[in-house]
């Protein structure tokens, strides 16, 4: 992927390249994603487009690397506390539901096993080595810390966009929302408990 651009004028277009992208792509995928699209609602063409990001996958790239840092940034693992972290993740799905989809996309279209992204990318070290401290501390069950993180994860995707059972919105009266997230940091608080603590 080419280097960002320097002018301001050039920064704009790359910006809005990434925020059209960002929408074509959770809503289609990678293969139903449209080039032409992106650089019609971005006011930019293809060759600008292409200088930027080299073809549609660094395109993808870009995005969804970016949303995994940013959900590594907003919502920061607290692993004394894995249920309100539990439903700090699913407030960030209401906000921005576009985030799960570009991971769900990445998982269907290139990565059906194994880890989401390749080791060297991935972002989770810091939530491993915090999880297996509140063990050690016995703040947190025994299992291994990977796993721990998955399961607290997957908890808090009940009602995400990508749920196979009911996809909430952030358009949901507010005490909907509420009623699952006690749900969801009760469930998450005894799943997640050591028998320490339990």
């Amino acid at each position: 992927m080419a280097d960002q651009p320097l002018t301001t004028r050039g920064a704009a277009t790359y910006q809005r390249i990434l925020d059209v992208a960002t929408q074509e792509f959770a809503e289609h995928g990678i293969a139903g994603a449209r080039i032409e699209r992106i650089v019609a609602a971005a006011r930019t063409n293809k060759a600008q487009l292409y200088s930027y990001f080299g073809n549609k996958e660094g395109l993808f790239d870009a995005i969804f690397f970016g949303s995994l840092e940013r959900i590594v940034n907003v919502v920061p693992i607290d692993a004394t506390d894995l249920a309100d972290w539990a439903v700090r993740l699913y407030d960030e799905y209401l906000r921005r539901p576009d985030l799960i989809r570009l991971a769900t996309w990445a998982r269907l279209e290139r990565r059906p096993e194994g880890h989401l992204v390749d080791d060297p990318d991935r972002l989770d070290d810091r939530k491993l080595r915090a999880i297996a401290e509140a063990q050690a501390a016995g703040l947190v069950r025994e299992g291994d810390p990977f796993d721990v993180m998955a399961m607290v994860i997957a908890m808090s995707m009940a009602w995400s966009p990508v749920s196979n059972v009911y996809a909430a919105t952030a358009q949901e009266p507010p005490e909907l929302h509420e009623q699952r997230r006690a749900l969801l940091h009760e469930s998450v608080r005894r799943a997640m408990a050591s028998a320490l603590t339990a």
